[in-house]
């Protein structure tokens, strides 16, 4: 076997196009797991919040204490506790408006519930959409860097009289690569 099919070998003598292809997805790949690190790390804060406010909540504590609580830690509070903190707030506000009904005030709360779930849910999701474009798009971006690979191999083949194994080889190898590194 020919000891200059290494990967880095067949990297460094790729075609300009071919080494574009492979940097671009590299870089998606750094910054997707970037993404997928800081998503891993987010997600378990908010689990943990979420479990904390959930013991301090059916722990038996006035709700209005919570509520308090929640009002001067507000830049540390967990998303289910926001979500609390809202419905509360916006019950408390109606009360003080002095309505009456019951179910009115029950409606207020949820809708503001809802409304910062979403919030919280728009936060959480972020950057999803960017993950689901890589995810796509990568393995199409290095087929692109495949094929122009071997279309480069066959044109410095199209120059030999004689085409051997050994003479294709490595020019498909160099394709191949953009392939694998798009699946990465």
């Amino acid at each position: 076997m020919n000891q200059d099919l290494n990967i880095l070998q067949l990297v460094l003598h790729a075609s300009l196009v071919v080494k574009l292809v492979m940097a671009v997805l590299l870089l998606v790949s750094l910054a997707s797991w970037a993404v997928i690190v800081a998503k891993l790390v987010g997600l378990r804060k908010v689990r943990a919040g979420n479990d904390q406010f959930e013991r301090d909540f059916w722990s038996g504590r006035h709700v209005n204490d919570l509520y308090q609580q929640s009002e001067r830690n507000a830049h540390l509070a967990a998303p289910m506790e926001r979500i609390f903190t809202a419905g509360m707030r916006e019950f408390l506000k109606l009360r003080e408006r002095r309505v009456g009904d019951p179910g009115a005030l029950l409606d207020g709360a949820r809708r503001a519930m809802r409304a910062s779930f979403q919030r919280e849910l728009d936060v959480i999701e972020s950057n999803l959409s960017f993950l689901a474009t890589v995810g796509s798009v990568s393995p199409y971006v290095g087929l692109f860097g495949t094929v122009w690979g071997i279309m480069h191999a066959f044109t410095g083949l199209s120059n030999l009289q004689q085409v051997t194994l050994s003479t294709v080889a490595p020019g498909i190898a160099e394709a191949l690569v953009a392939t694998a590194i798009g699946l990465f």
